[in-house]
Formats: structure tokens, sequence, C-alpha cells
């Protein structure tokens, strides 16, 4: 694709010995954050339903994706194409119903668990079903995968029922704790809430990472409301009594 030939020697030219100080400075550990930063940012993109900017920070990620790759290249590891043939060949194996002739028949039935069997097949012997889970995702999104992928192998809440018992029971525990005052056992019980609200969500329509992002949005839009609302007032939070300002964040509540 020309397109993609014309960013790959793009990169090549800012890690080029007269290229750019900034690029060639980089290691895969120093990219780390961007990229992460450059996901998130398409993520924003979806939740905000904005097409050119979802065009933009795609482009963004796929530029850290040619940088990390002529990093792996520059030092005779793997280049761009290894990268883009080992992700064709992986869709194309674990997709067996759709490019093996005379498995078509089987497309009806394919779904997750004939994707984690595959998976299963590909993996070295006596590694965990939890195993493939990566360390660096965020602690939410992390606990989603690690119980998604106990549940593919049966170890699961059978409905949201379960979970939402499940729920009052670590909130229970947690208030204990924290009664107690014992500091460790308050980190526990804290996390024990957080991971059983994270597989609440897993069996909800909406996952704990997507639902605390927007949430965290909407606090951020509203609070921004009420800061607006006490400029024009003249006033700060500093100077505003809690009772008015509760009054102010009711109303900023109140328009989406």
């Amino acid at each position: 694709m020309k397109a993609l030939d014309e960013l790959v020697e793009v990169v090549r030219r800012l890690r080029a010995e007269d290229g750019c100080p900034w690029d060639r400075a980089q290691t895969p550990s120093t990219m780390r954050p961007y990229l992460l930063e450059e996901a998130y940012e398409v993520l924003g993109a979806i939740d905000r339903g904005d097409r050119d900017e979802l065009r933009r920070e795609l482009g963004d990620v796929l530029f850290q994706v040619v940088m990390l790759a002529q990093m792996a290249e520059e030092v005779g590891d793997f280049a761009l194409q290894d990268v883009i043939a080992g992700a064709t060949d992986k869709m194309v194996r674990r997709h067996p119903h759709v490019f093996e002739r005379g498995r078509a028949s089987e497309r009806e039935g394919w779904g997750i668990a004939a994707w984690e069997a595959q998976k299963s097949a590909e993996r070295p012997a006596r590694q965990s079903a939890l195993d493939g889970v990566p360390e660096a995702l965020p602690a939410l999104l992390r606990a989603h995968r690690v119980s998604e992928k106990a549940g593919r192998v049966g170890f699961d809440w059978p409905d949201v029922a379960g979970v939402r018992e499940k729920l009052d029971e670590e909130v229970a525990e947690l208030d204990a704790a924290i009664a107690g005052g014992d500091e460790d056992a308050i980190a526990e019980e804290l996390g024990d809430v957080l991971f059983t609200v994270v597989n609440l969500g897993r069996h909800l329509p909406v996952g704990a990472e997507d639902a605390l992002r927007l949430a965290t949005r909407r606090f951020e839009d509203r609070f921004k409301r009420v800061e607006l609302a006490l400029a024009e007032q003249g006033r700060t939070l500093y100077d505003t009594p809690a009772d008015a300002l509760e009054r102010i964040w009711r109303a900023a509540k109140g328009t989406r």
C-alpha cells in the first residue's frame, strides 16, 4: 500500500543519522507512554463519535506501531512486514470457518469458545487459562480480561444476580475493615469490591473500564459547569458554602 510505504519511509528518515534528534533518541521503553496515550485518544474519539478525530488518532497509533517496528528492524529483531505477516497468519488460523474450504457450515456456531480453543492449541503445554493478559493494562481492564478468561472455562457466576449478591457481601466486608481501622484489610477489601464491580460490569451490557471513563468525563463536564456558574456570580469554589455548592452541582447534573 503506497500510503503505508510512505509512512515507513518517513519513520526511517526520522530515525536516520541526519534525522530528528528526538525520534532518534527514542527506544521501545520510552515509547510506552506515547503508545498508551494514543490508544486512549482513539477510545476518546470512539466515545465522542467523532470520525475525523478517530481517523487522526488511528494514524497516531499506526505511527507508534511503525516506529516500534523500525526500532526492532534496526537491531535485527524483526521488520514491519513480519508484524503484518504475523497478524495476517494469526487471523486466518483462528478463523478456519471463514478461510478454509469445506468449513463454511461451521460459521453459525463459531464463537468465543471456538476462538479460545484455537488459542489454547497455539499455547505451549501447561499454561494457565489466565495467561496472555498483559500486566501493563489499566487495572480495571486487566481485571475484566482475567475474570473473562476464567469465565470462559466455567469459573463464573451463572447470572448477574449472583454477582450483585457478591457485591453486597464484599461491601459489608469493606465496612467491617473500615470499622476495624486496619489499613491492610481495608486495601484488600476495597480491591475485592472493585474486582466484583468489574465482574458485575462483565455481566451487564457495559464494561467497568468504559463505564468509569464515561463517568469521569461526566464529572469533569459538570464540575466545569459549576466553576462557570460560580464565576458568573463572582465567586469561587473556595468561598462558596457547601449547601450552595450542592445546589449548583444538582443544577449542573440536571443538564447534559
